[in-house]
């Protein structure tokens, strides 16, 4: 049980990995939003057991929490 879930999260973290490559040109804000995106699908993934309803659900709670990070840094300073 442990094996599929690795061989199932590998291919997860290196789609993640050449992803994150295209944020080079993003502001913070929006490479914040595509890493919790990125990390949200990945836990989606592992805990749903490669479920797509898991994956695009993480991705989506991931990517929330991701853009509003920034947010909350900005409202600190001020």
């Amino acid at each position: 049980m442990i094996t599929i879930r690795r061989k199932r999260l590998v291919p997860v973290l290196i789609v993640l990995g050449v992803g994150l490559t295209a944020c080079e040109n993003m502001s913070q804000r929006d490479r914040n939003t595509a890493i919790g995106a990125g990390v949200g699908a990945a836990a989606g993934a592992v805990l749903t057991d490669g479920s797509a309803a898991g994956t695009v659900g993480g991705a989506a709670v991931g990517g929330v929490i991701g853009h509003e990070v920034d947010r909350d840094k900005k409202r600190d300073r001020d």
